[in-house]
C-alpha cells in the first residue's frame, strides 16, 4: 500500500491539530506567581542591621597652650571607659603636623595618651596618625576615634511610590503601608540600644541573692510574710474610710 501526497497532508494536519491541544491543555495547568517586592511589615522593610561602626570626638586646640582643659579631659576620659566596654579596635588619634599649633598638639597628644592609659587603654592599643590639613585656613584638630559593634536602621525618608490615589500603582486601593512608615521607629531603636548583642541573643543571668533567698524560705517555712513590712505604708493614704 502506498500512502498517497493526500495522506500525507491529513497525517500532518492531524499532528498539529494534536500538538495544538496539548499546547492548550498545558496552558490551563498553569499557576500565576505573583510576588511582592515591598513587604507590609516594617520590621521587613526597615530592619535593624548589626554592623560595625566608630566613635569619635574632637580636641580642639589652640597654637599657644598645650594640654587639655577640664571639659576636654573629661571628654578623653569618656572616651577611655566606653572603649573599655565597647571598643573592636585601637584608638587613633590624628594628630596636625606641621601647622601652627602642631607643638601644642604635640604636648596635647601626650597628655591625652596619659589620660587614656588611666583610663584602662593599653599603649598598644594608641595609634598615633599624624596628618596634614587640606584646608591651612581652619584650626587644625585632634580627633580620637575608635571601631565598636552598633546597631543601624534606614535610611529614611524614601519615598519610592506616590502616597496618593494613582491609577499606575495596582495596590493603590488595597490600603497598604507607604515604605517609609516605620523607619523612623525603628531607627531610632537602633540608636537606643545599649548592646547590640542583645538583639541576637539574652544577656546571661547573674547569680541569685543568697542572703536574701535565705531570708524569704525560712519565713516561708514559719508561715510568716515573706514580704518585708514597710512602716511608712501607711503615711501615704489619703482617707482611713472602710476600715
Amino acid at each position: 500500500m502506498t500512502t498517497t501526497s493526500a495522506d500525507r497532508r491529513r497525517n500532518l494536519r492531524i499532528a498539529l491539530a494534536l500538538a495544538g491541544l496539548s499546547v492548550m491543555l498545558g496552558a490551563c495547568n498553569t499557576t500565576e506567581i505573583v510576588t511582592q517586592t515591598v513587604p507590609t511589615d516594617y520590621r521587613q522593610r526597615h530592619p535593624i542591621a548589626v554592623q560595625e561602626g566608630r566613635k569619635s570626638i574632637v580636641i580642639f586646640v589652640g597654637k599657644s597652650r598645650g594640654g587639655l582643659s577640664a571639659a576636654q579631659h573629661a571628654d578623653v576620659a569618656g572616651i577611655a571607659r566606653d572603649w573599655v566596654r565597647e571598643g573592636t579596635g585601637s584608638v587613633v588619634v590624628d594628630v596636625p603636623t606641621d601647622t601652627t599649633n602642631s607643638r601644642a598638639a604635640a604636648a596635647t597628644y601626650q597628655e591625652i595618651r596619659s589620660v587614656l592609659a588611666a583610663g584602662g587603654v593599653p599603649s598598644r592599643a594608641i595609634v598615633q596618625h599624624p596628618y596634614r590639613p587640606e584646608d591651612p585656613g581652619l584650626l587644625p584638630t585632634i580627633r580620637l576615634s575608635y571601631s565598636k559593634i552598633s546597631a543601624v536602621a534606614g535610611p529614611c525618608g524614601l519615598w519610592p511610590e506616590d502616597v496618593g490615589p494613582n491609577i499606575l500603582d495596582p495596590g493603590y486601593n488595597e490600603n497598604r503601608p507607604y515604605f517609609n512608615l516605620g523607619c523612623a521607629s525603628q531607627r531610632n531603636l537602633a540608636a537606643m540600644i545599649d548592646n547590640p548583642a542583645d538583639l541576637e541573643q539574652p544577656r546571661a543571668e547573674t547569680p541569685a541573692y543568697t542572703a536574701r533567698r535565705d531570708i524569704a524560705f525560712e519565713r516561708y517555712r514559719k508561715g510568716t510574710a515573706i514580704a518585708t513590712p514597710n512602716p511608712d505604708a501607711d503615711k501615704a493614704k489619703l482617707s482611713d474610710t472602710g476600715r
